[in-house]
């Protein structure tokens, strides 16, 4: 008997794990050939030492709702994953290591979300420092939440962008903040146990 409560215990400690990296994180990619080919790369400090397609931010596996209002003020200060109770946080870098000025796309994209939970998520994505705050359109679609600067761009995204003219050596500087916001209408019992997983994805779309 106890063997078998042992195996149920480590089984259901695998499905978890299995199902919040399938279902629960964040990632940032470029394309292989961008990053081979352009010298494009991701980093989670300014400086480096290897190119990197790919970026996972820590997860956090049991989030509480929040006030974006509560946020530390120095979130988007500190490099890599820095969650804190009740938010996901990541800082990486988009560096143009190679000879060509680029110019590129970004898009963040929610590539999986269960019990409804992107109805009361918040992200706050910084720019070389600037801030922009993105939420769901309200449940009667009659527009953007007061908390939020812009809607998501669309049911599968939160929004999308064009950097023109990434000189050579030059990087830009990405901040993404995840929320569950408490004053938001929607944030109530039917959402407890739902997990979201965004992916942020950037492409070159032009070379000089």
């Amino acid at each position: 008997l106890l063997a078998i409560i042992l195996i149920a215990i480590v089984a259901a400690a695998y499905a978890v794990s299995y199902f919040y990296d399938k279902y629960g994180s964040f990632t940032v990619k470029i394309s292989k050939y961008d990053m081979i080919n352009q010298g494009l790369t991701l980093s989670e400090t300014p400086d480096y030492t290897t190119s990197n397609s790919r970026l996972n931010a820590e997860i956090l596996y049991d989030m509480t709702n929040i006030s974006g209002e509560d946020l530390p003020d120095n979130i988007d200060k500190i490099n890599g994953s820095h969650n804190g109770e009740g938010y996901i946080a990541y800082t990486f870098y988009l560096i143009n290591s190679g000879k060509d000025t680029l110019s590129y796309d970004s898009e963040m994209t929610i590539e999986n979300v269960t019990n409804g939970v992107d109805e009361a998520i918040r992200v706050e994505l910084f720019v070389n420092g600037e801030k922009t705050v993105y939420g769901k359109t309200k449940s009667d679609g009659s527009g953007k939440e007061s908390d939020c600067d812009k809607e998501f761009a669309s049911s599968t995204e939160v929004m999308k962008d064009r950097r023109e003219k990434l000189g050579p050596g030059e990087k830009d500087k990405y901040t993404v903040v995840i929320w569950l916001e408490g004053n938001d209408p929607d944030c109530v019992d039917k959402i407890i146990g739902g997990t979201m997983k965004l992916g942020m994805n950037f492409k070159i779309v032009e070379t000089t």
